[in-house]
């Protein structure tokens, strides 16, 4: 037996993708944890949920065997040869049948997971499958969208040298997504020459450490923003010299806001306009001003508005391209992207950053349409459990003619396929994420895999390539001068590559799978081929950018020299060093300049303020927060209930205000009803939650084995062996609660009903 051995690797259950060391033993197990001081951006820093990653890595509905649905509904073991070629065979007979415009591709990766997404584009463009989606449409699109609109790029933020931060729907403490996130958050907080701003309508670990707490009733934040900004303008806090250098398009949004009643929007908020005013003065005095706004407000009524709001308040402050505020970082993939000119098949949805919205998948399945989708391939994602109305959706995946599903474990979506393929989990391949936005220095993380696959499980990439294969799309002869150039070394190979596969349509449409079919590199690195194509391109993007990071010479020697960092470097590797001087000039509209007035949006907001409150539903007197972050709630690949030290049901929170009305103690029960659906919960009753309020957290609510039943089957006595621990969010969600641009759910502004619940 061989001495357990610390070895570098990343937390995957956010996106910041903190750099571990995990130390592993013979078991296979991720004995303990510990942040990796080698690090370039998390630099040792780590929170309690990474050390309890070994919940996911030996949870008891790992899959390790290809299923099959038998006709009774029930699944069998196949081997990986029949599963692919059956698995090939039903897609083809629909793209043949239907066309490959049906065939719908949902996930690519969570958030430590990016490398399959890649990977899958090879089997879509044999297939001809051009509709996807992801977690990021319930989420990210519709700051997208504002964002390519106005800017034409996307921006983060420099809070660990701003004097005011603010936070827009969003606690750090939890979700993270800044470096460093809680050093960071108590740095700020505790300088007497920085203030820390928080909107939320809760009283947050992060609103705790806050100077000044801006609790909105729920699903305002929009009247908020509103009254920032006419503030600023009313008292002169903008900076017309940045606005007069760098924006168009200025005076019909200057003319919105004199005309936005200040103390009236302050009131629909339920904040006092004293308490505005001092935030607004704190943002219009900032010397740099660095702000996010996260899925508190973008998973509320007015979504795309806030976003909106929230750039039109950095580009009045001139809050971009100093020290201390939001910068545009040099990124290996963009994430963001404006609307197509394609709408959704059925219901013409916009389509933001080539995502169709979530809310209207089940729509594009179920309505009786030539064009609607007729098959799924779903990955390394679980839209059964969390997308909006999870009953109508898994109506939805019960319509379609195939549903492929390659995850880890026998997920609530996984239950619902024809073919279940088992993929190696994160810690048994080599991985990476392209959430990469820190500035001036700027990290990417390939991680070597831990330990190989256990028997009957393949990693993504195998899956893909061996689909590329039965599909026909490629071929021995395909492989055989790349694998030969492969013998000269990278440099070569890339010579090869670029001429023999990009000028080929057929080719270059396999280019991932022809990289990792053809480039020999170590077993624990393999999956890592993909990022040679990513490295060419990245040095043909950001030449300067590399250069500054040792990435320099002709492209193909830049692109070899990061390749190379990549593969040796386990903890990470700067791959991009910037400058602030540089910022400004990455404004991307035609005309590099910041464009202020979106006539859409300003005419929404005008008719935000003007219009009258609609009264509240008097059946659904409660708003409910569907998706909390807490300490021990993290995305779904987290299954084992078992991972979480406290709070295991996942408790309902409610006011104390609340709770002596309707009788609720912590721990009691209530029923929480919604137009869509009743739960039973625990309550705790907190003073951290507003009158009106109340919330549930993400993660929970899975389907888990209380025995080993790798194949989703029921006990000897037909008993069903499933646990179910709290409850699952989107039970009491709907899909038509949505924003009207954009399509992202209302998760965060459910119209509730709460009882009590006698013992």
């Amino acid at each position: 037996m061989s001495e357990p051995e610390w070895k570098p690797t990343a937390c995957i259950l956010c996106e910041c993708n903190c750099g571990i060391e995990a130390e592993v033993g013979d078991g296979r197990r991720l004995m303990r944890i510990r942040g990796d001081r080698r690090h370039p951006s998390s630099k040792g820093y780590t929170c309690e949920k990474a050390l309890r990653l070994d919940h996911y890595q030996h949870a008891r509905d790992r899959l390790t065997t290809p299923l099959r649905r038998r006709g009774d509904g029930t699944f069998e073991a196949i081997d990986w040869d029949t599963a692919i070629r059956e698995v090939a065979a039903r897609l083809s007979k629909v793209q043949a049948t239907f066309g490959g415009e049906s065939i719908f591709y949902y996930g690519g990766g969570g958030q430590g997971n990016h490398l399959p997404g890649a990977y899958s584009t090879a089997t879509r463009r044999t297939l001809g499958s051009r509709y996807r989606s992801s977690a990021l449409a319930q989420e990210k699109t519709g700051e997208f969208w504002v964002s390519d609109r106005m800017m034409g790029t996307s921006t983060r933020a420099d809070f660990e040298h701003c004097d005011v931060a603010l936070f827009l729907g969003k606690n750090p403490w939890h979700s993270h997504s800044i470096p460093r996130a809680r050093v960071t958050l108590k740095e700020i907080s505790k300088d007497p020459a920085r203030t820390l701003i928080v909107v939320d309508p809760r009283r947050t670990e992060t609103a705790e450490l806050a100077d000044i707490h801006l609790q909105v009733r729920p699903g305002t934040d929009a009247f908020l923003l509103a009254a920032i900004l006419a503030i600023l303008v009313e008292e002169d806090l903008v900076d017309h010299t940045f606005m007069d250098a760098h924006t168009e398009g200025r005076e019909p949004v200057l003319a919105v806001l004199r005309a936005i009643p200040i103390a009236d929007t302050c009131a629909r908020t339920g904040i006092e306009e004293s308490l505005v005013r001092r935030a607004a003065r704190a943002i219009g005095g900032a010397k740099a001003l660095s702000s996010f706004e996260d899925l508190g407000v973008q998973m509320n009524k007015s979504s795309t508005l806030v976003s909106y709001l929230h750039r039109l308040l950095i580009s009045l402050t001139g809050s971009l391209g100093k020290k201390g505020s939001h910068y545009v970082p040099t990124t290996l993939v963009s994430l963001i992207g404006g609307a197509s000119k394609h709408k959704s098949p059925v219901v013409g949805a916009r389509i933001v950053s080539g995502l169709v919205p979530c809310n209207v998948i089940a729509d594009e399945i179920l309505t009786d349409h030539p064009k609607r989708y007729r098959a799924m391939i779903v990955e390394a994602a679980n839209p059964a459990h969390s997308l909006a109305d999870s009953p109508r959706f898994r109506e939805a995946l019960r319509a379609l003619d195939t549903v492929v599903v390659i995850d880890v474990a026998m997920s609530e979506t996984a239950r619902l396929a024809d073919y279940v393929l088992p993929a190696a989990t994160q810690f048994e391949k080599a991985e990476a994420t392209f959430f990469n936005f820190d500035f001036p220095e700027n990290a990417f993380h390939l991680r070597p895999r831990l330990f190989p696959p256990p028997a009957g499980v393949l990693p993504e990439a195998e899956i893909h390539a061996r689909l590329a294969e039965a599909l026909g799309a490629i071929t021995q002869e395909d492989l055989a001068p790349l694998r030969e150039a492969a013998r000269s070394g990278f440099a070569h190979y890339a010579q090869v590559f670029l001429a023999r596969v990009l000028p080929d349509p057929r080719l270059s449409a396999q280019a991932p799978v022809l990289l990792y079919r053809t480039l020999d590199l170590p077993e624990p690195l393999r999956e890592g081929a993909v990022l040679l194509g990513i490295a060419l391109k990245a040095v043909m993007e950001s030449p300067q950018s590399l250069a500054r990071a040792g990435f320099g010479g002709s492209p193909l020697e830049a692109a070899e020299a990061l390749f190379t960092a990549m593969l040796e470097r386990s903890s990470g590797v700067v791959f991009a060093i910037d400058e602030w001087s540089g910022v400004l000039g990455r404004i991307a509209t035609p005309d590099r300049k910041i464009h202020l007035a979106l006539p859409d949006l300003l005419s929404e907001l005008e008719a935000l303020v003007r219009d009258a409150e609609a009264p509240k539903d008097k059946a659904f007197p409660f708003v409910l927060s569907a998706g909390e972050r807490r300490s021990f709630t993290a995305n779904t690949i987290m299954r084992d209930p078992a991972w979480r030290k406290k709070d295991a049901e996942g408790a309902l929170r409610v006011s104390v205000e609340d709770a002596n009305a309707l009788g609720l103690v912590t721990g009691g029960r209530a029923r929480v009803t919604t137009k869509r659906a009743s739960a039973i919960v625990t309550v705790e009753v907190t003073g951290s939650m507003q009158r009106g309020h109340v919330s549930l957290p993400n993660g929970l609510g899975l389907r888990y084995p209380s025995e080993r039943d790798e194949r989703g089957e029921r006990g000897e006595r037909g008993e069903d062996t499933d646990s179910v621990a709290g409850v699952a969010p989107n039970e009491l969600t709907s899909s038509e609660d949505r924003d009207p641009h954009v399509g992202t759910p209302w998760h965060k502004h459910v119209a509730a009903r709460v009882e009590r619940v006698d013992p």
